[in-house]
């Protein structure tokens, strides 16, 4: 997907004049594509998902995208609530590359394969001035490309924030943040959604969050993000979740990586600790959530597994069902086994392992793809996914897909589906009217 649509060279010349030596034949064209590089155009980027999408009549929800919130850093810090850490922030500038306050680690960041895949440093292409947010035209150029209906934005360098020292320090920027998104961004296209950011190592200031954006139409859910040494568990949260189910809107823990972790430093490579790191806390925070019977406690709270992949699913259900029949005294709160509670809970796609379709067909049927699997692409990450990783699934049925692709996000989030795109969808699992579908 990396290459851009070809442009002619310039004089029509293929560098031979056009003729092949000996006999005056002449020689195929050569198109040689230009190079891709931080200021290439997303359209150009994705000029052949755009082709398929073209072609396609699914609705399409893409469960998690993301914006760069560091390019707009001082509109963020302008918002902090803190005279004394918009201070502190500000202080930062012109220091090099770290934004203020942050705790991202710019020398460690490889995604990027060295240079190899530089949509993934920074989108720093033209954007047009005027009245729309730069970041609303970034993202809605990625939406029109890929065919998407509705895309759901995260932040980035912020995945790791709580991972952050001072607990202070994630509450105020993580509402800084918020008040950007919601002020800045949002509003200006109603197919661009959020889950808010819970600053999730202070339960109280999350539980303010969710108090202060509730009604918000476009904030549909609320997001924790994984990567952190937080029991999910703790009493102190118990609040934020009751308030969370009483909104009707789901909470959503989007994993991510850390290579200072301990347990990570024993990675010697990038792809390593990559490959187990985005799963590694998921896992914990899933066991610590059903065997501690989160979910009958709070049962209407719907729950979604965000940048994980699916791997891991069949895994853990298993490996919990195994340990809860020999010890199930130490789960009072269950009623059922952990695998069906698993089964209960929706995980976005991305990234989809496809190296073994056996294994993946067997995943699928594990997890009920066909009503709890949610489209993602993770635009514009470097491993990002594009639609046709579902539609191009052969052991999934044409309802499957669509549910897939967008009907499930539409029931979970309670989004209108246009009419030319209900095609297949007059199911008992899926929604059959053009009006926001009831949760």
């Amino acid at each position: 997907m990396l290459t851009k649509t070809p442009r002619p060279l310039r004089n029509g010349s293929n560098g031979k004049n056009g003729k092949n030596g000996k006999n005056g034949n002449k020689s195929p064209r050569v198109a040689e594509l230009p190079k891709i590089d931080t200021l290439t155009d997303t359209r150009d980027i994705l000029a052949h998902a755009a082709k398929e999408a073209r072609q396609s009549d699914y609705f399409i929800v893409d469960v998690d995208a993301h914006v760069t919130e560091t390019a707009f850093w001082p509109d963020v810090i302008d918002r902090m609530e803190s005279d004394v850490y918009r201070q502190m922030a500000r202080a930062f500038k012109g220091r090099g590359p770290a934004p203020g306050l942050l705790n991202s680690t710019p020398g460690m960041l490889y995604q990027d394969v060295f240079g190899r895949i530089p949509h993934q440093q920074r989108l720093g292409e033209a954007v047009p001035g005027g009245h729309t947010h730069a970041q609303v035209t970034l993202v809605q150029r990625a939406m029109d490309s890929m065919g998407i209906d509705y895309m759901v934005v995260f932040p980035t360098p912020m995945l790791v924030l709580g991972m952050h020292p001072q607990v202070e320090t994630e509450v105020v920027v993580g509402h800084a943040f918020n008040k950007w998104l919601t002020e800045e961004i949002l509003p200006h296209d109603p197919r661009i959604k959020a889950m808010l950011y819970l600053p999730f190592n202070h339960p109280e200031e999350s539980l303010k969050a969710v108090e202060t954006y509730a009604d918000n139409p476009s904030v549909i859910g609320f997001s924790v993000t994984s990567t952190r040494f937080r029991a999910v568990n703790h009493d102190s949260y118990m609040p934020l979740y009751s308030a969370i189910q009483s909104t009707g809107k789901p909470l959503a823990f989007h994993s991510g990586f850390h290579w200072g972790d301990q347990s990570m430093q024993q990675c010697n490579r990038f792809i390593s600790m990559h490959a187990i790191s985005f799963v590694y806390y998921n896992i914990i925070h899933m066991t610590n959530w059903i065997i501690n019977g989160l979910p009958e406690r709070f049962p209407k709270l719907k729950v979604i597994w965000i940048e994980s992949g699916l791997a891991w699913v069949p895994f853990l259900m298993q490996r919990l069902d195994s340990e809860y029949m020999m010890r199930s005294s130490e789960a009072p709160l269950l009623k059922r086994r952990p695998s069906e509670y698993m089964a209960d809970m929706y995980y976005s796609s991305q990234p989809l392992e496809r190296s073994n379709l056996d294994l993946t067909e067997a995943t699928f049927k594990a997890m009920r793809a066909d009503t709890q699997l949610l489209f993602a692409s993770d635009w514009p990450h470097w491993d990002f996914d594009l639609p046709n990783s579902i539609t191009s699934l052969p052991f999934l049925d044409e309802q499957a897909k669509r549910n897939i692709l967008g009907l499930n996000a539409a029931r979970l989030f309670n989004l209108e589906v246009p009419k030319h795109k209900m095609i297949g969808a007059k199911t008992k699992k899926a929604p059959a009217v053009c009006e926001p579908v009831t949760a």
